[in-house]
């Protein structure tokens, strides 16, 4: 089921309907501020492992997830008082950043042995209040598809998904663009990953990891 939803003002009672579904198992796909992404409750076991079987994405690989608000991320993973003075700077934004699982992490979530998730906070009002309807993180990863390529038009992905998820949310053509990844599980925080979004102003380190899948 295709639903359209305008960005800058959601119909509350249509993304209720949308939040129903999550809470019901359903998978769905969704725009952010970078892609369209694939997700679900990552409290729904089953949901998330359609997940994996929809991406065709190695086991062995965890899956990132949105939170609403910094508090929101403090729930679900260690965050130092370095690593929440960065955040503060670049959420909301097109950022992942990976930190240390805490044991609120379903372990459906954790299948590296580092127990490191990723976590993002878009600027992008649809998945922030899918989130605060549902009461939970949602998993966010890109729609599968060709390596270097993303979907940015709701139709595309309609037909690449069809009969595998429960609903797809219209918000019309993105410009497609990765998000930038940080790993904050140190003192200095290291980049994965160049995406959307700045770094300079940072004092990041830059090396060779490139984590293409969130």
């Amino acid at each position: 089921m295709k639903i359209t939803i305008d960005p800058d003002r959601p119909n509350p009672r249509v993304l209720r309907q949308v939040v129903d579904v999550l809470k019901a198992g359903g998978v769905i796909a969704y725009p952010t501020d970078t892609i369209y992404g694939l997700g679900c409750d990552i409290f729904q076991k089953r949901a998330v492992e359609r997940v994996y079987q929809i991406k065709g994405k190695d086991r062995r690989k965890s899956l990132s997830f949105i939170c609403s608000s910094l508090k929101d991320i403090s729930r679900y993973a260690e965050v130092s008082d370095h690593s929440y003075r960065l955040m503060k700077r670049i959420f909301p934004g097109p950022y992942t950043v990976i930190l240390q699982a805490s044991k609120l992490v379903p372990r459906v979530m954790l299948n590296n042995n580092a127990r490191t998730v990723g976590i993002r906070i878009p600027d992008h009002s649809i998945p922030i209040q899918l989130v605060e309807m549902l009461g939970n993180p949602i998993i966010t990863t890109s729609i599968p598809t060709l390596p270097d390529l993303h979907y940015n038009d709701p139709n595309e992905i309609e037909r690449r998904l069809e009969g595998r998820i429960e609903v797809l949310i219209d918000s019309g053509l993105l410009h497609p663009e990765p998000s930038t990844i940080l790993d904050l599980t140190e003192d200095i925080p290291r980049l994965l990953r160049r995406g959307k979004g700045e770094i300079d102003h940072l004092g990041v380190i830059e090396i060779d990891d490139d984590i293409s899948e969130f």
